[in-house]
């Protein structure tokens, strides 16, 4: 039986079209683009397309666009097998990320993917990307529910876990990666899906969604030489209520007095600080050197095996769900739906 599969276009490079009178690239109605893709034919689904009114650069993407994606999946969640979201690449991972906090207990597909050149252009990636991403959204298990019931991107032959992706690359096409967990799919000839590693929901309990964020969290990044003042006038921002913490190696700080009691401080009236490693793999492993131990001493958690999108993401998320810090704590310690390994 076919698969019925909602195609939601929010803007990105793979919907542009070059205008003849200025060169400059803008979107173009993507239904129509559609209609000229007899590729889509021999898929085994149907597919409809949900547009932005005002397609929008990913750059611009925000808390309320995600509320609004939200809307129209939790408005056509019974009509549909899945959903694929096209997304400009440079804020698809924050998306993903978000996605998966704000659909909980989600079961069914949605495959966020995107283009680095436009899908009308002669040696674009769009068209594989859509395709696959069609083909992975519409796919179903011999028990008939989804091959893939979670939040993930697409992109250049593989399928990753959304809130563990992160942008490696600005121009070649292999521009995503997961580099603290495996690929759920792989696709060459065919579509590998590596089943053992797919999130399974419980069928027997409703999708919920969770659309309500707060903005009041911040990332910073340690440097050799960061001073106190600033660490400081950043700590005591207005309505700062979550950090992100870039750290060295394994979550390492330097061993500076004022920065213990400064992240004290910042802990004591109810700012949760996160630690999130600033390499591409590994994860924090707080109680390893004696930087990352202070820090600990000092209430930093530890982001185990995190990216700084996700972090982000779930922090928003969680002072939507509660400004209680011990809440937020104890939730940012364990997995809520795949984003992190526990350890060290």
């Amino acid at each position: 039986m076919s698969s019925h599969i909602l195609l939601i276009y929010t803007g990105g490079t793979i919907g542009m079209g070059v205008n003849a009178a200025t060169g400059v690239l803008e979107p173009l109605d993507f239904a129509l683009l559609l209609s000229h893709m007899p590729e889509l034919q021999d898929i085994p689904a149907h597919v409809d397309v949900h547009q932005f009114d005002k397609p929008i650069d990913s750059s611009d993407m925000s808390p309320s666009l995600w509320a609004h994606i939200v809307d129209i999946i939790v408005d056509h969640y019974d009509d549909y097998d899945g959903f694929v979201v096209l997304h400009g690449t440079d804020t698809m991972a924050f998306t993903a990320s978000a996605l998966s906090f704000m659909l909980e207990n989600l079961t069914k597909p949605v495959v966020l993917t995107g283009s680095q050149l436009p899908i009308g252009q002669l040696r674009t990636d769009g068209r594989e990307n859509l395709i696959t991403s069609i083909e992975i959204a519409a796919a179903k298990g011999a028990d008939g529910h989804p091959r893939v019931p979670e939040v993930c991107i697409y992109f250049s032959g593989k399928l990753l876990r959304g809130n563990r992706s992160t942008k490696v690359n600005s121009e070649g096409f292999n521009a995503f990666d997961t580099f603290n967990f495996p690929h759920l799919a792989d696709a060459g000839v065919k579509i590998t899906f590596h089943d053992e590693l797919i999130l399974q929901p419980d069928y027997n309990r409703p999708m919920t969604p969770h659309k309500e964020m707060d903005t009041g969290v911040a990332v910073f990044t340690l440097y050799p030489g960061i001073e106190e003042t600033m660490v400081r006038y950043f700590l005591n921002a207005p309505n700062l209520h979550a950090v992100v913490m870039r750290t060295y190696g394994s979550g390492n700080a330097p061993q500076q007095p004022w920065l213990m009691a400064a992240l004290q401080e910042a802990s004591d009236k109810g700012i949760v600080v996160v630690n999130i490693t600033q390499c591409a793999a590994g994860p924090v492993e707080m109680a390893r050197y004696s930087g990352g131990f202070l820090l600990k001493n000092a209430g930093v958690i530890s982001g185990f095996d995190g990216t700084v999108e996700c972090a982000t993401a779930k922090l928003m998320h969680l002072r939507g769900l509660s400004s209680d810090p011990a809440f937020i704590r104890r939730s940012m310690q364990r997995p809520l739906c795949g984003e992190i390994s526990i350890s060290g």
